[in-house]
This record gives structure tokens, sequence and C-alpha cells, in this order.
């Protein structure tokens, strides 16, 4: 993937460890549609560095001194043309996910993800979309297997086949594959993510996902996955 000169993603690197630091700026430097503009060594160094460094993704670890990462998620969020919010950790911890999200969050990586899931995560990001990692989604399903689900009143704003879209959204399923199960253009399935965002009233997909879980509409699709389809990555394909 390449964009043209002049035009790589900005990206703000965010994690308390320099040499996690330094790794993270080695693998995304090797793509030549990615700048690393800024690293900071907590929260409140990467709020002001946004200021003065404007990055359009953030990669931010989640335990950090003095500002740990989900509330600099949330305050970069809240910044006028904020960035898009991937978070990176050690620790599969469901609470994170779900905190994370909540935040703004549209991506969350573990630490030893392949290289190519993370730079897939800053171009999702930049694009719009969300990506999530296999052990991530799975966390995030066991949490709301185990908790009182709650439907949304937000969710009889959709149509049949946004509701339809929506479920296919929780099973990790990428505008390509929702596009050729329903028989679709990829371009008629953005819009009704779009669409489905706004009557929801939220920011990120990865959000919508969040929400199918905690109404209870996760799991219920009842068609299997087409063969060869990555279902762990929310949005991206």
């Amino acid at each position: 993937m390449s964009e043209l000169p002049g035009r790589a993603i900005r990206v703000l690197v965010v994690d308390d460890d320099a040499l996690v630091r330094r790794g993270l700026r080695a693998i995304l430097s090797s793509a030549p549609d990615i700048e690393v503009v800024a690293e900071a060594a907590d929260g409140l160094e990467a709020l002001d560095l946004a200021r003065t460094h404007p990055a359009q993704v953030a990669l931010v670890d989640v335990r950090m001194p003095r500002l740990d990462g989900i509330e600099t998620a949330r305050r970069l969020r809240e910044m006028v043309g904020p960035p898009a919010v991937v978070m990176l950790t050690s620790f599969n911890v469901d609470r994170y996910v779900y905190d994370a999200i909540t935040a703004g969050a549209c991506g969350f990586l573990l630490k030893d993800a392949p290289e190519e899931h993370l730079l897939a995560a800053v171009r999702s990001a930049h694009d719009g979309l969300a990506l999530l990692d296999v052990r991530v989604t799975a966390g995030l399903a066991r949490r709301f297997d185990t908790s009182p689900q709650h439907a949304s009143p937000l969710l009889t704003r959709l149509t049949p086949r946004e509701t339809t879209i929506l479920l296919q959204l929780a099973s990790g399923d990428g505008n390509a594959t929702i596009g050729r199960r329903l028989h679709i253009s990829e371009a008629t399935v953005k819009t009704h993510v779009s669409r489905i965002l706004t009557k929801l009233e939220l920011q990120t997909r990865v959000q919508a996902v969040v929400l199918a879980y905690e109404s209870g509409l996760a799991g219920r699709r009842t068609e299997p996955p087409l063969e060869g389809t990555r279902t762990h990555d929310v949005g991206h394909e």
C-alpha cells in the first residue's frame, strides 16, 4: 500500500518503554505510507505532543505512569481534529478492551501481534475502520457471555438490513465479506455502516460491535462464515 509523496499517515507513538517505542518506530517507518511524527513516554506528554505534532493515528499503551492509556485515549478523542486511537497492551484483559472502546479507541492489539497486524491497524484506523486481535475479540465475547444484557432502545432505529449488517460486524466480518454474503457492493455496505453509526449515535465501528454484544445481538447469526474469511479483523478487508 502506498500514498502520494507527503501524504503518509502521521502516527503518534505513546509507550513508557523506550525499547518498545523504538521497535514500533522501526516497524512503522519500514512502511512507505506511514510516518512517525512524535513519541511520548506517558499520556500527559502525548497530549502535549498531539497539539504540536498533529497525528492522524495514535498508538497508545494501556498501562503508563502519570496518565494511563484509557484516559489518554479519551482526551485525545476530545481534541479538535482528533487522531484515531489504537490501543496496545501486553495483557489480554477483557476490562481494558471494553474501557478502551468506550473511550473512543477504534482498535486494540496485543504487543506480540505480527508486524503486518500493526500496520493493518494503523491503516484501518486512518481509513475509519477498525481492527481487533482475534484474542481480544474472544475476550470481548466472554465478557458479555457472562454479563447481563441490556438491549439499547436505539437499535429500534435500524432497518432489518442494517440490523443484519450490524450482526455481521459483530461477528468480525469486514465490508468485502459482508458484501459477498449479502450480494451487495462494498460501497453499499460502507453506506449502511455509516447510517448505523449515525442512528446508534456512535463514533466507531468497534463501538457498534460492543453495543451488539451488550444488547445480546452477537452470536445470533445463522449463516456460517465464508471459507477463508478472517473473522477476527473487524472492518478490515
